[in-house]
C-alpha cells in the first residue's frame, strides 16, 4: 500500500516539476517574444515601401469596387493621411493647402506640407510635414486638407506599437511578462486586408463630408454634446437593447424574405417601445439615429468591401502586395462578414457607442435586401437607416 501511495506521490511530485519547468518556458519565451517587439517605426520620415503599397491597394480598392458598395464613392476623390509618432504623411493630393482642419470644429491646424525628397507614391510626390506637438495628429478619422476631405489613419506599424504600448499601461506589472502582446495585438489588427479597409471605413467618412457635410458635423456634435446624457448603464435599458440587437440578428441570418421583413418589423417596433420605456428624449433619438448613419455606415462599407474583394472573381489586389507577409488576399473574408453579424448579440453592455456602429451595419445589410435602391436617398436631410427600413418592411 505504501508503495503505492510512493508511487502516487512520485508521479505528483514528477508532474508538478514539469508543469512549473514549462510555466518558466513558456514565460521566458514570451519575454523574449515581448523584448523583440519595436517600440518605433522602422522608417519615421517616409513610408515604407510596404506602407506604399498598402495605400496604393486603398485607392485601387476603392475605384474598382467602391461604387457597388455605395454610388458614387468609386469615383470621389479622397486623398488619404497615414501617421506615425513623429510624421504625417499625404498621399493621393496635389499642391496640398498647408495644414489640416478638423471635423467638426473646423480648427486649422498643422503647418505647410513638404514633399517628401527622393520619394514618391505611384509615380507621384507625396507629402509630409512633422507633428507639432507629440500625440497631436489627424486622427483615425477624416480631415479637410483646404477643400479636400482627406481619409487619416495611422500607419499599420505605429498602430501594432501603439496598441501593444496601451496594453502595457494598462495591465499591472506583476502579469505584463505573461502577456503574449503580438498575439493579442493580432486579434485587433489581423493584418494587411483589416487596415487596407479599415482606411477605407474613414475614406467613407470623407465621402459622407463630401455628401452631406452638415449631417457628418452635426453626427459629430450630438456625440460629443450628448453622450454622457445616454443611459448607458442602465440595466433594463440595456436588457432592451439585448432584445432589439437579437432581432437584428435574426433577420440577417434569416434564410427568406418574409423571415426578414418579419423580424425587421419586430425590430422596428421593438426599437419604439425601448425608447418610450426609457423616456428617450428627441435629441438622445437623434443621437442613435445619427451614430448609426454615421458609424453604422462607415462599418458596413468597410465589411462590405472586404467581402466583395473576396467573392469578386475578376478583382485583383496589386501583385506588390504578395511581398507583404501580412497580407492574406481577403481569403477571410466570409468568417469575418459572419463574425461581425454574431458580434452584434454582444454590444447591448458595450462601453460606448459600439452598438451603433453594429446596429447601423445591420439596417444597412437589411436594406441591400428590402430595399436595394436605399443608398441613393442616404444623403438626403434628416433620412435615417431605420427610417428606410420602415419604408421597405411597410411599418408606419
Amino acid at each position: 500500500m505504501s508503495k503505492k501511495k510512493n508511487s502516487v506521490l512520485g508521479l505528483v511530485i514528477t508532474g508538478s516539476v514539469a508543469f512549473a519547468g514549462l510555466c518558466l518556458l513558456l514565460t521566458g519565451l514570451i519575454q523574449l517574444i515581448n523584448a523583440r517587439q519595436p517600440t518605433r517605426s522602422s522608417l519615421v520620415d517616409r513610408l515604407s515601401t510596404t506602407d506604399k503599397f498598402r495605400l496604393a491597394e486603398v485607392f485601387q480598392l476603392r475605384q474598382v469596387l467602391g461604387d457597388q458598395v455605395m454610388p458614387g464613392w468609386a469615383q470621389a476623390e479622397i486623398p488619404v493621411i497615414a501617421f506615425n509618432e513623429e510624421y504625417l504623411f499625404l498621399v493621393g493630393c496635389w499642391e496640398p493647402a498647408p495644414g489640416w482642419r478638423k471635423v467638426p470644429q473646423g480648427t486649422q491646424m498643422g503647418r505647410a506640407w513638404e514633399v517628401v525628397p527622393g520619394d514618391d507614391f505611384n509615380g507621384q510626390p507625396y507629402y509630409r510635414q512633422k507633428l507639432i506637438a507629440p500625440g497631436v495628429t489627424t486622427e483615425n478619422f477624416t480631415v479637410q486638407v483646404g477643400d479636400r476631405w482627406v481619409a487619416s489613419l495611422m500607419s499599420l506599424e505605429w498602430m501594432k506599437i501603439s496598441l501593444t504600448s496601451e496594453m502595457r499601461n494598462d495591465i499591472p506589472a506583476l502579469l505584463q511578462p505573461l502577456i503574449p502582446y503580438p498575439l493579442v495585438v493580432s486579434l485587433f489588427v489581423p493584418g494587411s486586408d483589416t487596415y487596407i479597409t479599415g482606411v477605407l471605413h474613414e475614406a467613407m467618412h470623407a465621402y459622407q463630408g463630401i455628401r452631406a457635410p452638415k449631417r457628418l458635423a452635426d453626427a459629430e456634435e450630438a456625440s460629443r454634446r450628448l453622450s454622457s446624457q445616454y443611459p448607458w448603464e442602465d440595466q433594463a435599458f440595456q436588457d432592451d437593447w439585448q432584445a432589439e440587437l437579437d432581432l437584428l440578428h435574426g433577420a440577417m441570418r434569416a434564410s427568406s424574405q418574409e423571415e426578414t421583413l418579419r423580424l425587421a418589423r419586430a425590430f422596428l417596433q421593438q426599437r419604439a417601445e425601448r425608447r418610450i420605456a426609457a423616456k428617450l428624449t428627441a435629441d438622445l433619438i437623434d443621437f442613435e439615429r445619427q451614430r448609426e448613419w454615421e458609424e453604422g455606415v462607415a462599418k458596413y462599407a468597410e465589411r462590405f468591401i472586404y467581402l466583395l474583394a473576396a467573392q469578386t472573381e475578376s478583382y485583383q489586389p496589386l501583385p506588390e502586395l504578395n511581398q507583404d507577409r501580412e497580407f492574406h488576399h481577403y481569403q477571410d473574408a466570409q468568417q469575418k462578414w459572419d463574425q461581425e453579424i454574431d458580434q452584434i448579440r454582444r454590444m447591448a453592455g458595450d462601453e460606448g457607442d459600439g452598438r451603433f456602429y453594429y446596429s447601423g451595419f445591420a439596417q444597412a445589410v437589411l436594406l441591400d435586401r428590402l430595399a436595394p435602391g436605399w443608398k441613393e436617398r442616404l444623403f438626403e436631410e434628416v433620412v435615417w437607416l431605420e427610417d428606410l427600413l420602415a419604408e421597405a418592411a411597410g411599418t408606419p
